[in-house]
């Protein structure tokens, strides 16, 4: 078969005479293979404005991180100031982080909004 990106088959016949199906053939991907995809951290940073039950909740509500994974991350956030809760593609980490800025406030008073969170190079 000649290198196209298309497949040609036979289809069904078509009112006496045959139709001819193109189908789109996925590219190789053995140029991709052993070229590594950037990662990226997503840093959550601590505030004062959310309690612990706020970061868990959020943490398995956006992560799906077990109950355990979620006290360690907040006990991180609130020793270290930051803590990293998911490392992955860029893109990934720019919807996670986006998702920690759009899940909203606690229910503390002085809570205004959701929580700070950034994207670092893992590498």
């Amino acid at each position: 078969m000649d290198n196209h990106p298309f497949e040609i088959s036979p289809g069904e016949p078509d009112g006496g005479g045959t139709s001819t199906v193109v189908v789109p053939q996925r590219e190789c991907q053995a140029d991709r293979q052993g070229v590594p995809i950037p990662r990226y951290h997503v840093l959550l940073w601590d505030s004062d404005d959310h309690t612990f039950d706020y970061v868990e909740k959020m943490l398995r509500e956006l992560f799906g991180h077990t109950k355990k994974d979620c006290e360690k991350i907040a006990q991180g956030v609130d020793e270290e100031g930051r803590a990293t809760v998911l490392t992955t593609t860029k893109e990934h980490a720019e919807l996670k982080r986006d998702q920690i800025h759009a899940y909203g406030k606690d229910n503390l008073q002085s809570s205004k909004g959701s929580m700070w969170a950034t994207i670092e190079s893992a590498g």
